[in-house]
């Protein structure tokens, strides 16, 4: 959470100590694993389990759809692995979870995750505004 391309494109959480992440994890994922039944998902490697991400599932209240969220650790990018997670992620949903739609966003400068999603399936379809500074995003979707 504190990589420099998580902090550009994804935000700053404020997670620099052990127990930030404690507090982070409580509040945030697990929070949202009890109340949707998903959320981030750990990314890792199969022949070792070394870990090298996450990708999952995330409401937002200001979204009307689920969304899906990934990162990769730098040693991880551009490898097809958010790809091959990605993709997964979406079948579980429409499987899994009945999800008829799933959106994204991204950071306006963030070519590289709007390429991803597009080869996913997703299509940009509008500037929206994050709450709660306002930045503005793009909101990709699919209909599953």
């Amino acid at each position: 959470m504190n990589d420099p391309a998580w902090l550009q494109f994804i935000g700053d959480f404020g997670v620099r100590t052990l127990e930030d992440a404690r507090v982070y994890l409580l509040e945030s994922t697990l929070a949202m694993y009890a109340r949707m039944g998903f959320g981030l998902y750990l990314t890792e490697l199969k022949e070792s389990a070394v870990p090298i991400g996450v990708c999952g599932l995330i409401k937002r209240d200001f979204l009307e759809d689920v969304d899906i969220g990934f990162a990769f650790l730098p040693d991880f990018r551009k490898q097809g692995y958010a790809y091959e997670a990605a993709a997964a992620i979406l079948a579980y949903g429409k499987e899994t979870f009945g999800l008829k739609r799933i959106v994204a966003i991204t950071s306006l400068d963030n070519q590289a995750s709007g390429r991803l999603l597009e080869k996913l399936g997703l299509h940009f379809e509008r500037v929206i505004s994050f709450p709660p500074d306002g930045e503005d995003v793009k909101l990709f979707a699919a209909h599953l």
